[in-house]
């Protein structure tokens, strides 16, 4: 029994892609991968970003139940240090499709660029706001992060990570300077680079929080 599935909805494994996690100074880089069912459409997708934290949160777990497949994958910080961000973003991506229990006949990247897959893919620029697919990868990759985020605020109290999630804000940039980078934030990054050698720490291992 293959879920009633024919070739027309074989035809419609289409798989959405997204990141959230690109811009910050802290944390890994989060990516979803998701094929949506026909059959158990989801109302209100959207790009991650123009949803409320509540919205978000409700369309996550909608998400998760109807979605023929889905993927949650990442980079880590070690992996956007040794690679750049931008190719640990794609290896982040390829692990979403490839983690994916249904094979798609192709993959829609969020974006102007696609990682190397073993199916189909093309970019769609500003697809979260075109693409169902794309949008709920978008959902499902933001709510996983800013979950993260929440509780990297309680491991490392005094950055505001919990507001800001890791993005360069002055609250954010003022206790980097004051309280110096902790084993999240991405060395390879200029401001945590630079507070790095303010305290004479890129040969001495992590700063104490």
């Amino acid at each position: 029994m293959q879920m009633g599935l024919d070739f027309n909805l074989v035809e419609d494994l289409v798989a959405g892609v997204d990141e959230v996690g690109r811009g910050p100074l802290c944390g890994a880089v989060v990516t979803a991968a998701v094929i949506l069912d026909p059959q158990r459409p989801i109302l209100g997708l959207n790009d991650s970003k123009k949803l409320t934290e509540a919205r978000r949160e409700k369309l996550f777990d909608e998400i998760c139940e109807k979605a023929l497949s889905f993927c949650i994958a990442r980079a880590e910080v070690e992996e956007i240090d040794e690679l750049n961000i931008l190719h640990a973003t794609m290896l982040a991506m390829q692990r979403a499709v490839e983690g994916l229990s249904v094979t798609p006949k192709l993959a829609l990247i969020d974006g102007n660029r696609c990682p190397k897959l073993s199916v189909p893919a093309a970019p769609v620029v500003k697809g979260d706001s075109q693409v169902p697919a794309i949008a709920a990868a978008s959902i499902l990759a933001k709510v996983t992060r800013d979950r993260e985020m929440a509780v990297f605020e309680l491991m490392y109290p005094g950055y505001g990570i919990g507001g800001h999630k890791g993005y360069p804000t002055p609250v954010h940039l003022e206790a980097l300077a004051r309280l110096g980078p902790t084993p999240i934030h991405r060395r390879s990054f200029a401001p945590v680079r630079a507070a790095y050698e303010a305290q004479g720490a890129l040969s001495n291992g992590f700063a104490e929080v």
